[in-house]
């Protein structure tokens, strides 16, 4: 057997290993897996057609698009409203619960009555301890620095390093 080409990968061989398999030529079949490069990257599996590529549009939109996606559902309105729920009410005492998924798929309410992430509810504040209500307090009217002493990082690092708070932590322990 006579090959006048380098061989790289498997399907140049063609049919030359199946038939050596099926004629038991043991040797042939030897050595025509010897002649195949040693680097996995030169198989057969790796080495596909190239085709031309397209600059796909990968924008938000044209995303959307092609996945069929809604409009986002906002977080919250622009101003402050709490009768967001009322039409939805007023849809299930008319229609059904279909109606009111279709209305929400096609122009999704906000998910909250007010855009504001520093509001907490008074069910929340009612229910915390006194301390915590005293510094919702003052972290509301701004003077929540006035409550913590400054401390100085720099001088309790060197309080650490030098051995004198080690003893201290040590009789603790």
């Amino acid at each position: 057997m006579q090959l006048g080409v380098i061989l790289t990968r498997e399907d140049q061989l063609g049919s030359a290993l199946s038939v050596s398999v099926a004629e038991h030529r043991r040797a042939d079949f030897a050595m025509l897996l010897s002649m195949l490069s040693q680097d996995a990257l030169d198989f057969s599996q790796f080495n596909l057609p190239q085709a031309q590529l397209d600059e796909a549009d990968l924008s938000e939109s044209a995303l959307k698009k092609e996945l069929q996606i809604g409009p986002q559902q906002t977080l919250a309105p622009e101003q402050f409203d709490m009768l967001i729920g009322q039409h939805n009410a007023k849809l299930l005492e008319k229609g059904s619960l279909t109606t009111l998924k279709l209305k929400q798929y096609l122009a999704p309410e906000p998910m909250t009555i007010r855009d504001d992430k520093a509001h907490i509810p008074f069910a929340i504040i009612d229910n915390c301890d006194l301390p915590v209500r005293k510094r919702l307090e003052a972290m509301k009217s701004g003077s929540i620095q006035a409550d913590r002493p400054a401390m100085n990082a720099a001088g309790f690092y060197d309080q650490l390093a030098d051995g004198q708070m080690q003893s201290a932590l040590q009789l603790t322990a």
